[in-house]
């Protein structure tokens, strides 16, 4: 058999060195997001792959021969990025699940290939508009020109990112901007287009280092690099500033000393509490009340479906005092707290549910989750053909949905420094605090703080907790609104309207390393949400990026050929 010639053995090394690029570009995204920087002992400078991550991805364009092929580029980085940062879907299918180990990680690598969808789409867009093919060994003649062939990637990488990152469907969503979540300089434009800014930056970036290899002229090189270099000292510039801004408006505004309550309760496969009775949980959590209580706090907050009893929606008031079930025992300052309630019908769905007991044993407020997580909390089809739970995992759930945004309205007693008023506190129940869309909706009922519930036992002692966090940080800077995380085993935390994580817990997996219920006393300041640009104008800015994109893909071949026949 003959050996291939050497244009032939040249493709097959470049496009084995272009996926090499691909996954190289996936593995990056992993060392600089949450919290394997941590783990891997790569803090605290692993951000900075970040702004790198995409310029191998798009030297793999470079070399692809055709754009099915970038796609397939673009697929590998994705599915990388997912597997390196998603790794706790096994245990989660396993251990809560109930799937042997082999369907769990079947589970996990498809989860992974899906997710992927986002940068085969960036991939096939870069393609698009400016071709492939460009540093092929072959030369320039193997090069296929797209629409527009010297396009500065500078620009064109965070236009194609933004509009994947918008468009692309997730179970788990997340953007690249996870890996700048504590680079507070940086995260603050986020209060102007939210998280789609911090990616297109890092975009920019890795598209300006590429322009320095790519771009036909060496002016045009410097120009293209210089211009990433500007966009990144003017995100500096603006960033100093509004910390230096928000700083002085969180020191003039009211207090408020809230008491956070981490359960650290562990779970059996069916999502219950295993290591305490109901009656047990629930006085470990009354404890730890009345504890928080007599430190300062005013205001507790207890995790999502803590209170280990089913309420009825119609619920207007705690429990007498004899009774087990009662929720306020020692302590007697206002609480928000999750439990699972039922309407009417017992035969429907029950509710996830954020309750606000007041001072006088009413339950002011009731919001139910609306944003339910897929398979877990909500299972397509089910109400048309039930049989479809009996062939799912046990943890499988399905809860019926809330009808919309509710704030809950908290009595503030009177002080030395303030008159009684009343806030209004925007709820969050579990990953709805990694959603912008969800909280732009919350803003919009202008609440002074922003309290989310979680239950992430789910994961153990894995990544996704910091991950869960470090997301959540952009709802802050988007409302300039602190947040406080009231988490089951951690990390229950505080983050200020700048974005910093001023106080938080350790993460623990009660099955292996028990722990009895915890508090975190944290002072927060109460500033209206709802008064930045992307609180007011949501992602604009990202479809702006989508209809620049959808321009410049467009096929301009007819216009071309209308030319030439003139």
């Amino acid at each position: 058999m003959s050996a291939p010639p050497p244009r032939r053995r040249a493709a097959q090394h470049s496009g084995a060195f272009a996926a090499a690029l691909a996954l190289s570009a996936g593995l990056a995204l992993v060392v600089a997001s949450p919290d394997f920087n941590l783990r891997l002992g790569l803090a605290p400078w692993s951000w900075l792959l970040g702004y790198v991550a995409l310029a191998p991805l798009c030297h793999a364009i470079a070399l692809a021969p055709t754009r099915r092929r970038a796609a397939l580029y673009g697929w590998l980085t994705g599915a990388a990025a997912n597997l390196g940062g998603f790794p706790w879907i096994i245990e989660l299918l396993s251990r809560h699940g109930g799937l042997p180990m082999p369907l769990a990680v079947l589970g996990w690598a498809l989860l992974s290939a899906g997710q992927g969808v986002a940068f085969v789409l960036f991939a096939w867009l870069v393609a698009r508009v400016r071709g492939v093919g460009w540093a092929r060994p072959e030369g320039p003649a193997a090069a296929q020109p797209g629409r527009w062939p010297h396009a500065p990637l500078v620009v064109l990488a965070p236009l194609c990112l933004v509009t994947s990152e918008l468009l692309a469907p997730m179970i788990f969503p997340w953007y690249m901007a996870i890996t700048q979540a504590w680079v507070l300089p940086v995260i603050q434009i986020a209060d102007l287009a939210g998280p789609l800014a911090v990616s297109a930056l890092l975009a920019a970036v890795s598209g300006g280092l590429c322009d320095l290899l790519y771009q036909p002229s060496w002016r045009r090189r410097l120009l293209c690099a210089g211009g990433a270099a500007l966009l990144v000292l003017a995100t500096l510039v603006y960033g100093w500033a509004r910390l230096a801004e928000v700083e002085r408006a969180r020191a003039d505004a009211p207090r408020l000393t809230v008491g956070l309550v981490q359960s650290n309760a562990a779970l059996d496969n069916r999502g219950r509490a295993r290591r305490l009775s109901a009656d047990d949980q629930l006085r470990a959590l009354q404890q730890v009340s009345a504890e928080l209580e007599r430190a300062g706090a005013e205001l507790l907050v207890w995790p999502e479906a803590s209170y280990p009893y089913a309420l009825p929606q119609a619920a207007g008031a705690d429990f007498p005092t004899e009774s087990p079930y009662r929720i306020r025992r020692g302590f007697d300052i206002p609480l928000v707290f999750g439990a699972l309630t039922r309407g009417p019908e017992r035969a429907a769905a029950p509710y996830n549910s954020a309750f606000l007991l007041d001072r006088d044993g009413a339950l002011r407020a009731r919001y139910d989750k609306t944003r339910l997580v897929l398979f877990s909390e909500y299972i397509p089809g089910v109400e048309t053909f039930p049989a479809l739970k009996a062939v799912l995992p046990p943890a499988a759930g399905h809860f019926s949905r809330g009808a919309g945004v509710v704030t809950l309205p908290l009595t503030v007693p009177a002080s030395a420094d303030a008159p009684a008023r009343e806030i209004a506190l925007g709820a969050l129940i579990c990953y709805e605090d990694v959603l912008p869309a969800m909280g732009r909706e919350v803003a919009a009922r202008r609440p002074a703080l922003l309290v989310n519930l979680t239950n992430d036992t789910w994961f153990g002692d894995t990544a996704e907790p910091w991950q869960h966090l470090a997301l959540a940080v952009y709802r802050a800077v988007e409302a300039r609104t602190d947040l406080v995380r009231s988490v089951t085993t951690g990390p229950t935390s505080v983050v200020a309207s700048t974005g910093a994580v001023l106080a938080q817990t350790e993460v623990i997996d009660p099955a292996v390393a028990p722990r009895p219920a915890e508090g975190l006393l944290a002072e927060v300041a109460l500033t209206a949400a709802g008064d930045t640009v992307y609180s007011r104008r949501g992602d604009l800015f990202g479809w702006l990026c989508a209809l620049a994109i959808a321009a410049l893909a467009l096929p301009w071949r007819r216009r071309r050929r209308a030319s030439a026949a003139d």
